[in-house]
């Protein structure tokens, strides 16, 4: 009887020793990596481009988890005219949590309308992401100056608060 209870012991000694060791190991992999940023964003965006007046833009884009953002597609005001807009281009993550994005932004008729650089900063473990213009060209290499900034939040599918939900309503 004592031995068994010697055998357990150890046993669950052994289970939580293994345990504990990869709790540090699972903590470590929840740093900010072209793999966590993965997935598909709303966002809105505003500011002014000088000289020309304010714009703001809403939309949605996904990032791959491989350096690529695709699908990139919203709707823009710019002094008041309205433009439906796509756009795509590699971005980056560091271990930091902040990043780049280099954009082509093209207009519903696929033409060029501008180039763009942004500075990101993520933050609530990767769902939210905030950034900043730093640079515009037009099409023929001009640039822009430009004060925009805005805030994404990562769109995610949660059956188990919809279903909560649905069981209070």
């Amino acid at each position: 009887m004592k031995r068994n209870m010697v055998r357990t012991t150890l046993v669950v000694i052994s289970i939580a020793t293994l345990y504990m060791t990869l709790v540090p190991a699972a903590q470590a992999d929840d740093g900010c990596s072209l793999a966590h940023a993965a997935g598909t964003y709303a966002f809105s965006d505003s500011g002014t481009v000088v000289g020309v007046g304010p714009r703001a833009f809403v939309g949605v884009f996904t990032l791959d988890g491989k350096g690529n953002l695709l699908n990139g597609s919203g709707t823009s005001s710019l002094n008041g005219t309205i433009y439906n807009e796509t756009f795509s281009g590699p971005y980056t993550v560091n271990s930091n949590c902040t990043g780049t994005v280099a954009l082509k932004v093209f207009d519903s008729s696929g033409s060029l309308l501008f180039t763009a650089t942004l500075n990101l900063a993520w933050d609530d473990k990767m769902r939210e992401l905030r950034f900043i213009f730093t640079s515009v060209k037009q099409p023929d290499g001009t640039p822009l100056s430009i004060v925009i900034n805005g805030d994404c939040r990562k769109l995610v599918h949660d059956k188990g608060n919809e279903q909560s939900a649905v069981a209070k309503g």
